[in-house]
């Protein structure tokens, strides 16, 4: 069988593209990741916070932690008592801050019976707070629905402001 000069050339250009592509780095790529993934977050023994989510990818470099299905967290207080939960399509986590940022249908409910609605929500974990910018609607325990731009509370969602409120109540001024 004979070989033509040209056909020699593109076998052993194929090849070299070949050995070059698998000779890259990971670049881009994370370096850890999960399925079915389930984290106990303490801060000096006791649990505040479990998350768990569907997929997640770690990223060394970047101290950076993307949980990318079915994002679900339960937070607890000093007491290690529930009190709230999270859930959100995606989470962002920058593990050089401690910051998770919730994306994506978010939806808190807290176990005094408040309910936030919201397309994004950060977490300071060290302040303990959860905040947004975004626009935001949030029932209450009496039924209320209120509407606005920017919220702040704790993370038991005892204590919160919306930054820019708009609603409607049933309920009597004096109540």
């Amino acid at each position: 069988m004979r070989f033509s000069p040209l056909v020699a050339i593109l076998l052993i250009n194929c090849s070299t593209l070949e050995r070059a592509e698998y000779g890259n780095t990971r670049s881009g790529y994370p370096d850890q990741e999960s399925w079915g993934v389930k984290i106990t977050l303490t801060d000096e023994g006791v649990m505040r916070a479990l998350v768990k989510s569907g997929h997640l990818e770690k990223f060394n470099d970047r101290q950076y932690i993307l949980l990318d299905k079915d994002v679900d967290v339960d937070f607890f207080d000093d007491l290690e008592q529930h009190t709230t939960n999270l859930k959100s399509q995606i989470a962002e986590v920058d593990e050089r801050t401690n910051f998770m940022t919730a994306i994506g249908d978010v939806i808190v409910v807290s176990d005094s019976g408040v309910t936030l609605y919201t397309d994004t929500l950060m977490w300071n974990s060290e302040e303990e707070l959860i905040y947004t910018d975004d626009p935001i609607m949030l029932t209450t325990e009496k039924n209320d629905t209120l509407y606005g731009i920017g919220f702040e509370s704790d993370v038991s969602m005892d204590h919160w402001k919306i930054l820019q409120p708009s609603g409607v109540t049933e309920r009597a001024k004096d109540e």
